[in-house]
């Protein structure tokens, strides 16, 4: 009998392990129906508050409008009051790959800006929604309730309605935001510093993108904000390093000063010194736009762009009248070489030359044959006359204050000017130079009007100083007569003068310089002139004369030169100066 029941109690245990998964399945069963159950139960619920509720389900909006818990009459109303204040904000990506949550927008505006309401009205608008959650079977309006407890109803969207008029000046607007110019980097320069604005590049978005992505976007967005990221083309800012920068404004100072081609004032150079590694690391570290202020040594000029607008050619500096007179070919010339120089503009530290600014004297440049002096002699000659041009001119700088920088007196005492005011020229000999010393450009203006010659210097007077010059005789030689024999004539013929004489003499100038009350600032010696003597000649024939007496020949210059100096007013640089109208001189053109 034993071994039977061993092997009933090698039997048991294994029945038990077989009972074990029957018990699980059973378990598993009952929890999976239970849950059904519930679901069922829970489903049932939603079915039943879903068909009983007579407001919108939870989670619910229309047209990014939260409308969740409302009646249809207070959607309605919600939608108008909130709807046209929706905001419609726009991001431009350029090259941020950020999302546009992460950056701020370029651009805000609402709906009711944008000219946006509801094609069908807000009474449509809330009705439809409505139907789409309430019209449906039990069982689709319980899973519409289910899906919005469970926050898995988006929302809903109705058409809208555009006003155009109005939604283009909206895009209008935003263009005007959006889209913006380059900035390049810009300066400024300070007592004592340099402020440096950062160069901000520009943005351009095109119109056209720009509504078609917000009529999109605003049309299907159930959001609360409706989202805009555009595209925008980058227009690059010109910008500096601070080497380039040190570069541009290390240098010499310059004042203003005048373009006579372009009738323009070319702005100042000022000059600066700075720490380039310091100011560079400023810079790197600064952000597109904004303005540092940097230590610098700034050296400002003296006269800048607007000092020089308000004062260009403001002030007569000084102006010079001399009469003009002789043959046809003379006054010509005086008047084209006065017409050449005319609206001459020097800017302050150019020198003018006369021989180089008039140019060669030819015929084919309009000069004619006049009496002048050549080794003494009186002889025609292509251009004869301009001195009196050279010497006007040099009067008036001397009143004007100018640095005389090249000057030669005549050969003989001139008719037409005071002595020792007056300048001889000749091409390829003696030359009449001045430099324009003042802080401002100065203009030669000339004028020829009924037999006068007037030049003017205009620049600006600062300080209301004005001149007067005077001259001095040191000296005098008398000419003499002398007779020569001329076998050509005819014996019994009257004897002619060959030659007309001048007497010789040696005269200072000075110039006196007053301030604007009259009081004497400066008084000093100005140049020397030493004008030579002619004596003058009277041919005779070869056979003793009878004593009937002397013939001229036709004077090609007057023989009327005066012993007498030629006295020199003080002139103030409104007045002409003082010029005697006697008969007028030839001119040197090659010798001082």
């Amino acid at each position: 009998m034993e071994p039977i029941r061993e092997a009933e109690m090698q039997t048991q245990p294994g029945k038990r392990l077989n009972e074990e998964p029957k018990k699980n399945g059973k378990v598993w069963k009952i929890v999976v129906g239970v849950v059904a159950a519930a679901v069922v139960v829970f489903f049932g619920a939603c079915c039943i508050l879903a068909h009983a509720s007579t407001a919108f389900f939870p989670h619910t909006a229309i047209n990014g409008v939260d409308v969740s818990g409302l009646t249809l009459q207070e959607a309605q109303s919600r939608l108008e009051t909130v709807l046209p204040q929706r905001v419609c904000k726009i991001y431009l990506s350029e090259q941020n790959t950020a999302s546009p949550e992460e950056r701020e927008p370029a651009a805000s505006i609402t709906f009711a800006e944008l000219g946006v309401s509801p094609e069908a009205g807000y009474d449509d608008m809330a009705k439809s929604a409505y139907i789409l959650q309430h019209g449906k079977g039990y069982c689709s309006t319980g899973f519409t309730y289910l899906k919005s407890l469970l926050g898995k109803n988006t929302g809903y969207n109705s058409s809208l309605y555009w006003d155009s008029r109005q939604l283009d000046q909206s895009i209008a607007r935003l263009s005007a935001v959006l889209n913006s110019k380059p900035l390049d980097m810009a300066f400024q320069v300070g007592d004592h510093s340099l402020q440096l604005t950062m160069a901000k590049d520009g943005q351009s978005v095109a119109d056209n993108e720009l509504r078609r992505s917000i009529q999109n976007v605003v049309q299907v967005s159930s959001e609360p904000e409706a989202i805009v990221d555009l595209p925008a083309e980058i227009l690059p800012a010109k910008t500096l390093t601070a080497q380039q920068l040190h570069d541009q404004l290390h240098g010499e100072v310059r004042n203003a000063s005048y373009d006579s081609a372009t009738d323009s004032i070319v702005p100042e150079q000022l000059g600066a010194d700075f720490d380039i590694a310091a100011v560079q690391k400023a810079m790197d570290e600064a952000a597109p736009g904004e303005t540092l202020t940097v230590p610098a040594d700034i050296q400002q000029p003296e006269v800048t762009a607007a000092d020089l607008k308000a004062v260009l050619f403001r002030d007569v500096l000084g102006e010079a009248k001399t009469h003009v007179s002789g043959s046809a070919g003379r006054i010509g010339n005086v008047k084209l070489s006065a017409q050449i120089i005319n609206g001459l503009v020097l800017n302050s530290g150019e020198t003018f030359s006369y021989n180089g600014s008039v140019g060669k004297r030819t015929a084919d440049r309009g000069f004619k044959p006049a009496p002048a002096y050549v080794k003494g002699e009186t002889v025609d000659e292509i251009g004869g006359g301009i001195c009196q041009t050279s010497s006007t001119l040099y009067l008036a700088c001397l009143l004007s204050n100018l640095e005389i920088t090249e000057r030669y007196a005549h050969r003989y005492v001139p008719a037409y000017i005071a002595w020792g005011m007056d300048a001889t020229v000749s091409w390829g000999g003696p030359d009449y130079k001045f430099t324009n010393n003042t802080l401002y450009p100065v203009k030669i203006v000339t004028k020829y009007e009924k037999g006068y010659l007037t030049v003017q210097i205009l620049g600006t007077n600062v300080d209301g100083t004005y001149v007067k010059m005077s001259n001095e005789v040191l000296s005098k030689t008398p000419w003499e007569t002398i007779y020569q024999e001329d076998p050509t004539m005819a014996p019994g013929s009257p004897d002619v003068v060959k030659v007309t004489p001048y007497t010789g003499y040696k005269v200072n100038s000075y110039q006196t310089i007053y301030d604007k009350d009259g009081k004497v600032i400066d008084s000093h010696f100005e140049a020397s002139s030493n004008y030579k003597v002619r004596n003058k000649v009277i041919l005779q024939a070869p056979a003793a004369q009878t004593g009937s007496g002397t013939a001229e020949i036709p004077a090609v210059t007057p023989d009327t030169p005066s012993d007498t100096p030629v006295p020199m007013e003080p002139t103030v640089p409104a007045e002409p100066a003082a010029s005697p109208d006697l008969p007028v001189e030839p001119e040197i053109p090659a010798e001082p």
